[in-house]
């Protein structure tokens, strides 16, 4: 933790049915530009971020049960990113014309 907050960084995190991951990206990044870490075209066709922290996904249990609790929300294109934030990125067509 004091090396990514001297350079700094912060992490974020993803979860699937087949698997979770950490990123870095810089403090003070915003949910577009974290989704652009995953892939460019993530960025590009960003519509909205699924946002939970961490410490509240944990106490909750599953995703399922921290929505239910209200632990949830949605966030735009001007969120500034959290440390430990656990986030499913909703994303439109991009330029090769696919849907993720």
């Amino acid at each position: 933790r004091v090396g990514f907050s001297t350079l700094g960084l912060q992490t974020y995190l993803t979860a699937g049915p087949k698997e979770t991951r950490a990123w870095t990206i810089p403090v003070g990044a915003t949910a577009p530009e974290a989704a652009g870490v995953i892939h460019t075209d993530f960025q590009r066709g960003f519509i909205k971020a699924e946002i939970v922290s961490f410490e509240d996904l944990i106490a909750a249990g599953p995703m399922a049960d921290a929505k239910a609790a209200g632990k949830v929300r949605m966030e735009g294109k001007d969120y500034v990113m959290k440390d430990g934030d656990v986030v499913t990125f909703r994303t439109g067509r991009t330029s090769g014309g696919k849907k993720w």
